[in-house]
């Protein structure tokens, strides 16, 4: 989880730093904007990857239950032994 919300911090800075010196701000600016980008985006990619951890686990518990009713209807099957 830390490295996806490094992730987001990096790519928040590097977008804030571009649209900052893109509008010709001073380098106080473009760096303060760029430390709160990188702030946003890495608390929102944390969330979005804790989102999709919960989603991909809750998949993966949903097809082993659907693997385990499917074993139990169909005793003849020799996969299950």
């Amino acid at each position: 989880m830390k490295l996806i919300m490094v992730f987001g911090g990096v790519i928040g800075f590097g977008i804030g730093m571009t649209f900052s010196w893109a509008q010709g701000s001073s380098w106080p600016a473009v760096l303060w904007r760029s430390a709160m980008a990188a702030l946003v985006s890495g608390i929102l990619l944390r969330w979005w990857g804790r989102l999709w951890l919960k989603c991909l686990q809750e998949s993966y518990l949903e097809r082993q239950a659907a693997l385990k009713k499917q074993a139990a209807s169909n005793p003849s099957n020799p996969s299950t032994k």
